[in-house]
């Protein structure tokens, strides 16, 4: 294999911008097991004590990443993140207003490998607020990750919280509206299948976001990110491969999906971990109005689900033209 190096000449910006993703790319692949490994250090060693302290800490705060989080505006407005949505770049596009007398249920799609429109989007920088005065997003991300010493409060500063159905119900029950969770519907699932081009969406089985809309009466709005699975290559693995079967498999027991996924470097562009240089637009739909419904019945739930994806299904077709995706080509369902 011939590898591409970088120029020298590349401008200081630029490779700011490079540093900051590598940053990005460090916190969702390692950071956590980093943070993991210095509490072991931490038990192991003389200053066990410190450990003993952040144990009662955790039992004290175990419920926070299902009641709201605790983000920190300091760190959703580092000039790190500047840089980051920029070496893309990320744009959020609006289509609609959502009024902040209401609360929302953000479905986002696809996955992709590492959900980059989404945490660019909303857990750094002022274009949600901009475009959305009002509205407070909440990322909901899996509840494991909370469990990680010290990593779980770096995410919650962010604005992230946990998936679990309390923590959805907690900022969807906000009285007076102006809450907006952000669900990745196809989960970790559907990051198997974002491979450059891939259209395929996990969704048709995936009702529990209608369920909790309903019964909140939050209004369900179709996000979705054009370029999210344009940012890695992925080893092949078409369903019903070996590869495949294990990832299933693996992801299953773990909770989580390993996919096989390379791009570029830091100085060569041949082979590495960093993303493409690839925009990121991720478009936010017309809210749907859903009337609160306390015991939904599977009908009404199947009704609503329909209308989700034939509206995901709108708002695809109504833009796919403006970031280059081929005329004849529509999103698969399944």
């Amino acid at each position: 294999m011939k590898v591409e190096f970088a120029p020298i000449n590349i401008p200081l910006k630029r490779r700011i911008q490079t540093v900051a993703v590598l940053q990005w790319i460090f916190s969702f692949l390692l950071l956590a097991e980093f943070c993991c490994g210095f509490f072991v250090i931490l038990i192991l060693g003389n200053f066990w004590f410190l450990a003993v302290l952040y144990l009662l800490w955790l039992y004290l705060d175990w419920e926070t990443p299902c009641t709201g989080g605790r983000r920190f505006q300091w760190v959703r407005s580092w000039t790190l993140w500047n840089y980051f949505r920029e070496y893309f770049p990320i744009h959020l596009i609006k289509t609609s207003d959502l009024s902040p007398n209401h609360n929302y249920l953000l479905g986002f799609h696809p996955h992709g490998v590492l959900v980059a429109g989404a945490f660019g989007n909303f857990c750094t920088g002022p274009s949600f607020k901009n475009l959305f005065p009002g509205l407070t997003p909440y990322l909901h991300i899996m509840p494991i990750w909370f469990g990680c010493p010290f990593f779980r409060e770096y995410i919650m500063s962010a604005g992230m919280v946990s998936a679990s159905k309390e923590s959805v119900s907690y900022v969807l029950n906000n009285e007076g509206g102006g809450h907006a969770s952000i669900i990745v519907i196809g989960g970790a699932e559907e990051s198997l299948n974002a491979h450059p081009g891939s259209l395929t969406l996990n969704i048709l089985k995936r009702k529990g976001f209608i369920k909790m809309a309903l019964k909140h009466g939050a209004h369900l709005v179709p996000v979705f990110s054009f370029g999210e699975n344009e940012l890695f290559k992925q080893v092949a693995n078409p369903k019903g491969s070996w590869l495949r079967n294990v990832q299933e498999k693996l992801q299953k027991i773990m909770g989580f999906a390993l996919p096989l996924f390379h791009a570029r470097g830091v100085f060569q562009y041949s082979f590495g971990l960093i993303p493409y240089r690839q925009p990121i637009h991720t478009v936010v739909g017309s809210p749907i109005p859903v009337k609160r419904n306390l015991n939904p019945t599977t009908e009404e739930i199947e009704q609503l689900h329909a209308l989700y994806l034939q509206k995901l299904r709108k708002l695809f077709e109504e833009h796919k033209r403006n970031y280059g995706i081929p005329e004849h080509k529509s999103l698969i369902f399944e």
